[in-house]
């Protein structure tokens, strides 16, 4: 047997084994996608993808292979990807509003080989997870303009959802009228309440009349439904070109640093190991009525090493007069801090809950 028979036996010994390996991994990533797929997380982890390679790359001494092997874990990374999309072509990703809305934008941002299901409503659209009906829903919890959204911080408090992400989209508002109008056929002008505040200086120029719609998507279809050249609606890009509606003018929102947070809710939460770093969370509580115990809970908080980047008190539908406490920061709720900072608070708290524990947002 000559140098290159004795080679390609090699490499057939080589393949075969590697194809063993593969289908091993292969069966770790479907294990990967069904653990993702519970809890509302997105397919791309880039960070965890950047330390895998810089940790196995290492294994290779040669210089010269490494590279090459650097583009080898790439290309197989890629590959589980495409797999695990496949696979999570059956999730079912609920949103408020109809298709071309921001927060269907945000979940094909997401998911976006996932099946997007529009509810006509915040609480339907929870409600769709909560059921089983759906698996994870895409909804938006602040603006940074118009500020927090109250009916879904409610859910939060009242619920038993999990948050596992949050994700920042930018938001541009532009004026979509029919093919063949122009700004000055323009009178009057539809949109979602937040989006009409958004653009009130660029109303009142322009004299418009505003009139409110559910979401921009709907605006964009009441348009279209009219079919009248002085009627146009406050949307997306994306929004014009799904129902075939003209951009009169880009950009007409007042902030250019429009952004909407969006959370994935789901049934079952993401667990971070303890010691993990670079993480924030999301916690409700109610405090007892005793003298001081609203700025001892605080304290406790801050007393644990955990930075909070927002306290907000909401009122409880249930009980008059009586608050609940939104509470956004920095650091591991399920590290050693965290615990001792959770058995604390519960001697002042009737009612304490983790809603979410995730890495720092990402814009999508």
């Amino acid at each position: 047997m000559n140098k290159l028979e004795e080679a390609r036996k090699s490499i057939n010994e080589i393949d075969k084994e590697m194809a063993a390996l593969f289908v091993k991994r292969m069966e770790a990533a479907k294990l990967i996608s069904e653990y993702k797929m519970e809890r509302g997380l997105p397919i791309l982890d880039q960070s965890r993808e950047n330390e895998l390679i810089a940790k196995n790359s290492a294994f290779v001494e040669d210089e010269t292979l490494r590279s090459y092997y650097v583009n080898f874990l790439k290309d197989t990374m890629g590959i589980s990807r495409k797999y695990q999309q496949m696979l999570q072509q059956g999730l079912r990703v609920a949103y408020s509003g109809v298709e071309g809305a921001f927060a269907n934008i945000a979940a094909k941002n997401i998911f976006p080989s996932a099946n997007q299901i529009p509810f006509g409503d915040f609480t339907s659209a929870y409600e769709a997870v909560v059921s089983g009906e759906c698996d994870c829903a895409v909804l938006p919890i602040e603006n940074s303009y118009a500020g927090e959204v109250s009916q879904v911080i409610d859910l939060m408090f009242q619920g038993g959802l999990y948050i596992n992400g949050i994700y920042d989209l930018e938001v541009t508002h532009n004026l979509l009228g029919l093919p063949g109008a122009n700004i000055d056929d323009i009178k009057s002008v539809i949109s979602h309440p937040q989006a009409l505040e958004q653009c009130a200086k660029y109303i009142k120029k322009h004299g418009f009349e505003a009139i409110r719609a559910n979401n921009t998507a709907i605006a964009a279809q009441n348009v279209v439904e009219k079919g009248d050249k002085s009627f146009a609606a406050i949307a997306s890009r994306d929004t014009a070109k799904l129902y075939g509606l003209k951009v009169l003018e880009r950009r007409i929102n007042e902030s250019s640093m429009n952004t909407t947070r969006f959370a994935v809710f789901s049934r079952a939460e993401s667990l971070p190991d303890y010691k993990e770093q670079g993480r924030q969370f999301i916690m409700v509580f109610t405090v007892r009525n005793e003298a001081g115990a609203l700025a001892k809970a605080i304290n406790i908080i801050g007393d644990c090493g955990f930075n909070m980047r927002t306290l907000r008190s909401r009122p409880m539908k249930e009980l008059m007069w009586n608050y609940y406490f939104y509470v956004e920061a920095d650091g591991n709720a399920y590290s050693e801090e965290g615990r001792r900072m959770m058995k604390e608070l519960s001697q002042y708290c009737d009612h304490l809950r983790i809603i979410g524990s995730f890495p720092h947002e990402k814009k999508i």
